[in-house]
């Protein structure tokens, strides 16, 4: 399988032009925008008259780290101008978000009053537009005759969503999230991406049972291993939703959103809700088994007698999700053994609901926490297993996502 690591699949050396119009949705833009460069990408941004009444030029100029055109000349005194001729052949491809019911009037009939419309009349290459519009507006007559004509050039046209709008009505106009615009251009420039429209659920990282105050039950997960399967699962073309205890490691892949928690409590309030959108769930968090039955509400003071902590079971977050299961989801478990490696995963396997497991040997030199580095065995139902040797853990991740692909 190829690779698909994050700096080999994002917006690298790709140039887009962003065209922005007048709309109360053109504030999402600039998140639009701040994506786009994180990952690699040359945005030139072309705001329409109406459009700087919404958003300033700054915002956006700030982002791109480029001057916003949004009139034909840029000195009248001397004649200086912008080429927007040179800026539409110069694209690979131009996004306008939102698109106006106004402006997209003037696409369908091939008008340019402006220096956003000239720039668009001037492409050579694919565009994408956002509709974004009161609820009336979109589904009138002569605005569904319009998308329809310019979905008939050849734009993709990204369908709004349904909600609550700037008008204070109900209903379907709202521009679709800058996170669903992000992922259209993704997949626009990387068809062939495996794990293209789906949902990943990845849990990582150790959770913190509280004893008192200043002191907690742990293990010595570094999260290493759920943040390269996050980032990898990501670069293979999937949303991700990465729900981490506490770890110092970082993540900046635009399609991984994140989410932090400290207990197996928390770890399993925040999985619960999103277990249904999931179509990839990976449970490579080291959730602690046990915690303190009572919490103490001031710090434990040092004595010389014995301390007892009463300890009961967290919740099984990995038996919780493998009954929630629905038709078509893969569960990916893990299993960190210290004995009887094979015969533990197996049951684990079984006993959770898990379409694969990922067996970690603490008595295999240079795997497990903390490492940069793991050496793993996959097991799946019917006693199916495949070992791996020793490799980084970027690398692991690339085979597990490998198994995951194949599963789906």
């Amino acid at each position: 399988m190829p690779s698909f690591f994050f700096t080999e699949i994002v917006l690298n050396g790709k140039k887009i032009v962003l065209g922005v119009t007048g709309s109360i949705a053109a504030y999402k833009s600039a998140y639009l925008l701040r994506e786009l460069t994180r990952a690699g990408a040359e945005v030139r941004v072309v705001l329409s008259k109406s459009a700087t009444e919404f958003v300033g030029p700054l915002t956006f100029s700030t982002l791109s780290k480029h001057p916003v055109v949004s009139d034909f000349t840029v000195e009248k005194e001397t004649g200086q101008w912008n080429n927007h001729v040179e800026l539409a052949l110069w694209a690979d491809l131009m996004v306008i978000a939102p698109l106006s019911a106004n402006t997209l009037a003037k696409m369908a009939s091939g008008q340019s009053d402006n220096v956003l419309l000239a720039t668009y009349m001037s492409t050579r290459c694919p565009v994408m537009v956002a509709p974004a519009m009161d609820h009336d507006m979109y589904l009138h007559a002569g605005t569904q005759e319009n998308l329809e004509k310019i979905r008939q050039f050849g734009h993709h046209i990204l369908e709004p969503g349904s909600g609550e709008l700037a008008s204070g009505l109900i209903g379907k106009g709202r521009m679709s999230e800058p996170e669903e615009i992000f992922e259209a251009i993704i997949a626009h420039f990387n068809p062939e991406l495996p794990l293209q429209g789906k949902t990943a659920l990845v849990t990582a990282g150790p959770t913190y049972e509280r004893i008192d105050p200043v002191r907690f039950i742990g293990n010595f997960s570094s999260g290493k291993m759920g943040f390269a399967l996050a980032e990898e699962l990501a670069s293979a073309g999937a949303r991700v939703t990465l729900i981490t205890g506490p770890v110092h490691v970082t993540t900046s892949h635009p399609m991984v959103s994140r989410i932090n928690v400290v207990s197996a409590q928390e770890m399993l309030e925040a999985t619960q809700p999103l277990v249904n959108e999931a179509d990839i769930i990976v449970l490579s968090a080291a959730v602690a088994d046990y915690r303190p039955s009572h919490i103490a509400a001031e710090k434990i003071k040092k004595s010389e007698n014995a301390l007892r902590i009463d300890l009961e079971s967290t919740p099984d977050i990995a038996a919780t999700l493998g009954k929630m299961k629905r038709v078509g989801q893969v569960i990916i478990g893990f299993a960190l053994e210290t004995n009887d490696e094979h015969r533990q995963a197996q049951s684990k396997l079984d006993r959770k609901n898990f379409d694969m497991i990922v067996l970690n040997s603490l008595r295999d030199a240079g795997a497990g926490f903390g490492s940069d580095s793991n050496k793993i065995t996959l097991f799946w139902p019917g006693n199916k297993s495949k070992a791996f040797g020793l490799k980084p853990k970027s690398q692991v991740a690339r085979d597990i996502v490998a198994e995951i692909v194949k599963l789906l």
